[in-house]
């Protein structure tokens, strides 16, 4: 599928609210597997307490508005 590679940012989204929880400070490199593994590792290094959090986020390709407000 490659949808994160192909990413210029990715983030963290909550699949419920489609809220973005976090954006990932560097540039997507690897396979969307990689990628994935690599976001929530990141984010889970943050905050701990943060697993509850991952556990109803999806990591995904941060959409054209939300590029422009970085």
């Amino acid at each position: 599928m490659d949808t994160l590679k192909d990413a210029k940012r990715v983030g963290l989204r909550n699949i419920e609210t489609e809220e973005l929880i976090a954006v990932y400070p560097h540039k997507p490199v690897g396979t969307d597997e990689e990628i994935e593994k690599a976001v929530r590792d990141w984010y889970y290094e943050q905050d701990c307490a943060a697993e509850e959090k991952m556990r109803a986020a999806v990591v995904e390709p941060l959409t054209t508005a939300e590029l422009e407000t970085l």
